[in-house]
């Protein structure tokens, strides 16, 4: 089996993969901060903002398998490269736009174009790719807390930045900070073929085949809808909806931001859980947490405190969901093609993310309240939590086989 370069050892490799992951998802998700001024500056609907957004998730979702086959295939390199101009060019050309049509194809389109190929995810694959099994889902949470430490970052600085020099000039510098990926992507595995503990000589079509016959990646990836629909929809809709209810809209910037730091530590704790404990038991309690959190915000008073008090609660289930579920994908069929298998999961998420930020525009447009967003997603949050209970999580005899051979 090759092995990386000598200078890119482990340490190189996931503290690259944390910053790529760091950027890549701080950018993102500082777009819900645009709302208000972009549509305000041109006259558009909420519902004209956050269908573009949905189309970026939508087309994140989309290529994040192609993405990943490439990776699995050439390297993570070439494709986090390709991915951060893409990106780059996407939010710049949002600067530009004067119509909503414009909008759907620069921060819709191509921005989610480039998030797919330089996507957090195909970070992490090449993470596990340097580590044991045994240390996989630790470092699966790593690199999701590293993408949560963006989001703590990009949003109170984008924030600042818009209130002092405008949505234009803060969205030019998101362009460039996306640049930054780069060099950094040079700094993982070239090879795909790069692994620790797991030989396997198995083509993508075979992987393809394995994964969609087997019951508990089909399930994983129905359930993966349901985060997809309320990490969006509160990413984008949430500082508007703070908004609405007269409170400071600084609070509804600090609170995206509190969502990520708690999120960092849900995030890490999720992954060192997944070590130990059952990884699709511990997505059923995440779901059903959410359940219970969603629905103290509708019934509780909506003051600064229950915001914060909604946000940190949140933030500790945001994407404390992505060690398991990939965890889940490399316990039962090995890494090899992880950002391939992973992508498609990922892709479920990504419809229900597209669903939810376009339907809480069109929602609010057409009643001006969000209450059935968020009734919706406690109806979703106990589907997923129940669907998550029947999956088989252990490895398939072809790893198991592999493993007594090494």
């Amino acid at each position: 089996m090759p092995t990386a370069p000598s200078w890119r050892t482990p340490l190189i490799v996931i503290l690259a993969g944390c910053l790529v992951s760091l950027i890549g998802f701080g950018v993102r998700s500082s777009f819900g901060i645009f709302l208000e001024p972009m549509t305000v500056a041109k006259d558009w609907s909420r519902e004209t903002f956050g269908f573009a957004m949905a189309v970026q998730n939508l087309f994140w979702g989309i290529g994040l398998p192609f993405a990943g086959a490439m990776a699995d295939k050439f390297g993570a390199v070439r494709v986090i490269m390709a991915g951060a101009v893409i990106y780059a060019i996407g939010v710049f050309t949002m600067t530009m736009v004067d119509s909503p049509f414009g909008l759907l194809l620069s921060g819709g389109v191509l921005a989610g174009t480039g998030i797919a190929f330089s996507a957090f995810t195909i970070a992490m694959a090449s993470m596990v790719r340097v580590v044991g099994p045994e240390k996989r889902s630790l470092i699966l949470g790593l690199g999701t807390a590293a993408g949560s430490l963006g989001q703590v970052l990009f949003s109170p600085i984008s924030h600042g930045f818009i209130e002092s020099f405008g949505w234009s000039t803060t969205l030019v510098l998101l362009s460039a900070a996306t640049l930054v990926m780069i060099p950094l992507a040079l700094c993982l595995p070239g090879d795909p073929r790069v692994s620790v503990g797991e030989e396997s000589d198995q083509t993508l079509r075979q992987a393809l085949l394995e994964a969609i016959s087997h019951r508990g990646y089909v399930l994983l990836t129905t359930g993966f809808f349901v985060c997809g629909f309320h990490v969006a929809f509160i990413t984008v809709h949430f500082p508007a909806y703070i908004r609405d209810l007269g409170l400071d809209p600084a609070i509804g910037a600090w609170s995206i931001a509190l969502i990520g730091l708690m999120n960092i530590a849900g995030s890490f704790l999720s992954g060192m859980a997944g070590q130990r404990f059952s990884k699709k038991f511990g997505l059923s309690f995440i779901y059903f947490a959410r359940a219970i959190v969603i629905t103290a915000l509708v019934l509780l008073p909506k003051t600064e405190l229950v915001i914060y008090l909604f946000a940190g609660a949140m933030g500790i289930l945001w994407l404390s969901t992505v060690p398991l579920t990939t965890g889940i994908v490399a316990q039962v069929f090995g890494v090899r093609y992880m950002a391939t298998l992973f992508g498609i999961v990922f892709l479920s998420h990504q419809i229900g993310s597209f669903i939810g930020v376009w339907l809480g525009g069109r929602i609010f447009d057409q009643t001006g309240s969000y209450d059935p967003m968020w009734i919706a997603g406690i109806v979703l949050s106990l589907l997923a939590g129940l669907i998550h209970l029947p999956i088989n999580e252990q490895p398939l005899g072809r790893l198991k086989a592999s493993a007594r051979v090494s």
